[in-house]
């Protein structure tokens, strides 16, 4: 995924951008994941246009996190900064790896669904995301 910052970021969309062109694999599992405790994925509604513009759907998952771990509560673990518990229980509703079918070479997600890294911390991070296909030609 290379250096990124705070927020939602696609990495792969729903009903345009789920082809598998590189992979060449007809039937099978795209798995996905990441080695990060301040980042983490998930396959959540793809607003791609949205997102990118940095309106309403990126704005409510950030707001939603922002709720659920705030940066300005009383966390013993405080190590890295502020946003260092935030990020780690942000993470813990995120996951780690994903597993989604291929059938026909395309990723069977819905519509308007896509696959997202969401970076938990402030600061800029470099995240990887590595990616194994496993299936038929």
């Amino acid at each position: 995924a290379g250096l990124v910052h705070r927020a939602p970021h696609v990495l792969r969309g729903g009903g345009h951008g789920n082809v598998l062109d590189a992979e060449r694999v007809g039937d099978g599992v795209h798995h996905r994941g990441g080695r990060a405790d301040g980042a983490g994925l998930a396959a959540a509604f793809d607003a791609e246009r949205v997102v990118r513009a940095g309106c309403l759907a990126r704005r409510d998952l950030e707001a939603f996190f922002a709720q659920v771990a705030p940066e300005s509560a009383s966390y013993e673990h405080d190590d890295e900064g502020a946003d260092d518990m935030p990020a780690h229980l942000r993470s813990a509703l995120t996951a780690t790896q994903l597993s989604i079918p291929v059938q026909g070479r395309r990723l069977m997600l819905g519509t308007w669904q896509g696959i997202f890294l969401f970076e938990h911390r402030r600061a800029l991070h470099r995240r990887k995301v590595w990616i194994t296909i496993i299936g038929e030609m």
